[in-house]
């Protein structure tokens, strides 16, 4: 059996190790079906060929039956922690989110990776909070939105951008998609939006305070790079918000539900 020192981060379906000196392992748990590092590790090789800023991959390896895959290790804090720090610097760092959301977008898509329209209507089918009515609504909505052929992350937000001494770098790609970019960037925005920090009670408060800079920055510098299609993001926008329903968070399921019925008043087909 291969002993592992302490690990030097937990998440739900993996823990990370050192490894072999300047690398990381992320050794998934037990529960975790092996097809999800096979499909990591070649998202992982999509976007470093890509020439995206992203940690380097490495091989496949089974660590006393558990499967991980290993990737360069990157000294830095995640950019949530940096605004943290430095919440002065929020419309700075909302306008590079935009940066690096865009270039991820100007790449086409292998046809292979899974479909973002699929992955949303999946989750609105599933979510049981979310009335039968402004389900239909929903997915009627979906229906009038465009497949799209782009690279998307489908979980980008400041905690998967770490900062480091040769810039940011966008990590955790396990839901990354081929699909619209807007759709893309309508769940970049409920991110933003709904989801809770996982820190202390100051820190929330903070957070919360200083999401609209964020977003603001986030959105005008996205679209000076990106114009086409910004009538789309309403729709999408109301897309995102019933799907995130399907993941069942508490204390959102109100505000998410609120969205989703005043907006399908404007966006439905």
């Amino acid at each position: 059996m291969t002993t592992l020192d302490k690990p030097i981060a937990v998440g739900r379906t993996a823990e990370v190790y050192a490894w072999d000196g300047q690398q990381v392992l992320k050794l998934y748990r037990d529960w975790c079906p092996p097809h999800w590092v096979d499909f990591e590790a070649r998202v992982g090789r999509i976007v470093q060929d890509a020439a995206l800023p992203v940690p380097a991959v490495g091989d496949i390896v089974e660590i006393n039956g558990r499967r991980g895959l290993v990737y360069e290790r990157l000294e830095g804090v995640s950019m949530f922690r940096a605004l943290v720090a430095r919440p002065w610097t929020i419309s700075r760092f909302g306008r590079q989110m935009a940066e690096l959301h865009a270039a991820m977008h100007a790449i086409q898509s292998p046809s292979d990776l899974p479909d973002q329209r699929g992955r949303f209507k999946g989750a609105i089918e599933r979510a049981r909070a979310l009335p039968d009515d402004l389900r239909r609504k929903a997915l009627a909505v979906l229906d009038a939105c465009p497949d799209g052929d782009r690279l998307c992350h489908g979980d980008f937000h400041p905690d998967n951008v770490l900062m480091t001494a040769r810039g940011p770098i966008i990590i955790d790609w396990m839901t990354a998609s081929r699909g619209d970019p807007l759709g893309d960037v309508a769940r970049t925005l409920l991110l933003m939006t709904v989801g809770e920090p996982p820190t202390g009670t100051l820190i929330r408060l903070l957070t919360r305070l200083l999401r609209g800079r964020m977003r603001a920055a986030y959105v005008k510098r996205y679209f000076e790079l990106r114009p086409e299609g910004r009538e789309r993001l309403g729709k999408w926008l109301v897309v995102a918000f019933a799907a995130r329903l399907a993941e069942d968070i508490k204390g959102e399921a109100e505000q998410l539900i609120a969205f989703v019925k005043r907006e399908t008043q404007f966006h439905a087909p």
